[in-house]
Order: structure tokens, then C-alpha cells, then sequence
């Protein structure tokens, strides 16, 4: 048995067809799937699937790229209420993204006239600064905000980071011992996924495993510990060969694991066993 550890079933790509979806996961050997919030509407929506379905769970928090989004950051006043619901395993996905500051659009912007060229780029540098510097800081404060409240409610967290490494642990670093995180959607090397397991925290990987370019995450996913990491598909997203390109679902989880399975030298049932454990430990699934 396999557990999609990150999925977004509240997306519009999956309306009217996650009853026909979670029967294709089953039946590919999928038997859990964990819903993920990215603001205040998908976080309901995620809570209102895994009241519905037995076999789906959710994860509630405030995505980084969301943060700057009217009445974010009012939401996580609201956030502990949901995170408190039975069906809630996890607090996410939370975190820091500096690909998609807003600087970088706003420096893409061609200026039409030659004569203010210079001074129009001046301007725009000011300007793209001032907003990410903004987004940074809510992103920060965000981030913390959530771990705080995962510690409080002893639940761990699911991190996106994308760009922003040594802040993400600079971050996550004071509360060593207090929560767990797991890096998901991990596309790193051996030696970051080895600095985040020093920190007692775990690594997810994606359909990308089995991308023909993605040698450097297939290399981590063969050094990594077998209780160091976990699978998922962050669907609709980055689905799997040979449905790249294509809409992923949970099933998909399935060929993620075959190829890690191929990567290690090992039986999918191995890593099924492997990354169940240490799903089952990280989430509880079950609590007293």
C-alpha cells in the first residue's frame, strides 16, 4: 500500500471526478491521500474532502506564494480552528519562495522609451525591491506563525521551499526537536537532503524521480535513508513518465514509487513498507 503524501484533489482539474479519482488510486495500490490547503478557501475545501472521503486526510496552512493574496494574513488567526479539526494531520503547506517574488515581474517589464530607459529601470529596481522585501517578510512571518502552531498542537509541518534555502532553515532551525518537517516536492542533492535529515527532517519526492533530466533528485533518492523520505505527487502537477505533460492524479504515486523501487535496487513492496512507516510516524494518522 502506497500514501500520497501531497496532493491538491481541491483543484479545479479534479471538480466532479475525485470519487472516479480515488478508485484509480485504489486500485493502483493507493490507499491514502492527503489533501494540501494553500490559503484560507482551499484549506476549507480540503477539510470538507477528508470529511467526505474515509481514505482522504488534509493539511491546512497558508502557501508563501499566497501570502500577499487580501486577507491572508487575517486567515491565520483563523487557521487553528481548522488545523484542530480529527481529519487534520499536518500543518502546510507553509514555507519560503523567492522565485516567485513579485520583483521579478515587475523587472521583466520592457520600458517603451529609449529617452527614460535609465531612469525608468532605477525605478523599477526600487520598486521590485520594496515588493519582494514586503513578500519576504510576510513570508517570513507566515512561516513562523504556522510553526508555532504546529508545535502548539504537536502536528508537523509540510515546507515548500523554492529559492530560499538557508532562510528555510535558518528558520526551521531553532524548533529542532519540537516538530518535524518534510521537504516536499524535494529536488535537491544528497548533500541537502543529508543537512535536513541532521535536522531530524524528511524529504518528499515527485513523478519528477522519473524524468530523464532529473539526475541530481534521482541520485538523492537512491542515497537517502529508507526512513528519510516519503512519496507524493503534488498533483494536479508534475505527473510521471509516461504521463508527462498530462494531468497527475494519486495513482500516479504508484509509478513514482516503482521508479524510486528501480533506483534503490529495491522491491516496490520495500519502499511501499519504507515510506508507509514513516508516513504512518510523521502524520498519525490515528490519534489517541
Amino acid at each position: 500500500m502506497l500514501t500520497d503524501t501531497h496532493a491538491h484533489l481541491d483543484f479545479p482539474e479534479f471538480d466532479g471526478h475525485i470519487e472516479a479519482i480515488l478508485d484509480r488510486a485504489r486500485a493502483a495500490g493507493v490507499h491514502r491521500v492527503i489533501t494540501i490547503g494553500i490559503d484560507a478557501e482551499s484549506c476549507r475545501r480540503s477539510v470538507g474532502l477528508a470529511e467526505k472521503y474515509d481514505n482522504v486526510f488534509a493539511a491546512v496552512g497558508l502557501h508563501p506564494c499566497s501570502v500577499m493574496e487580501p486577507g491572508a494574513m487575517e486567515f491565520l488567526g483563523r487557521l487553528p480552528a481548522l488545523a484542530r479539526h480529527p481529519k487534520v494531520v499536518a500543518i502546510g503547506e507553509t514555507g519560503m519562495d523567492y522565485h516567485h517574488l513579485p520583483g521579478r515581474a515587475l523587472t521583466d517589464r520592457k520600458v517603451e522609451s529609449v529617452f527614460s530607459t535609465l531612469q525608468a529601470g532605477t525605478a523599477e529596481a526600487t520598486e521590485a525591491a520594496i515588493a519582494d522585501g514586503a513578500m519576504k517578510t510576510a513570508q517570513e512571518e507566515a512561516f513562523r506563525a504556522q510553526i508555532d502552531l504546529a508545535i502548539e498542537l504537536g502536528l508537523n509541518v509540510i515546507v515548500h521551499q523554492r529559492e530560499a534555502w538557508q532562510d528555510t532553515l535558518d528558520i526551521l532551525r531553532p524548533h529542532a526537536g519540537k516538530l518535524r518537517a518534510v521537504f516536499h516536492c524535494f529536488g535537491g542533492s544528497p548533500e541537502d537532503a543529508a543537512e535536513i535529515a541532521a535536522m531530524g527532517h524528511l524529504v518528499s519526492f515527485t513523478g519528477i524521480v522519473t524524468f530523464k533530466n532529473a539526475a541530481l533528485v534521482q541520485q538523492t533518492a537512491q542515497s537517502v535513508a529508507s526512513d528519510g523520505y516519503m512519496i507524493e505527487t503534488d498533483c494536479p502537477y508534475l505527473a510521471p513518465v509516461p504521463f508527462r505533460g498530462r494531468t497527475c492524479e494519486p495513482a500516479h504515486t504508484r509509478l513514482t514509487a516503482e521508479r524510486i523501487a528501480e533506483l534503490r535496487g529495491a522491491t516496490l513492496d520495500q519502499v511501499a513498507s519504507d515510506t508507509e512507516h514513516t508516513a504512518n510516524a510523521f502524520f498519525r494518522f490515528v490519534r489517541e
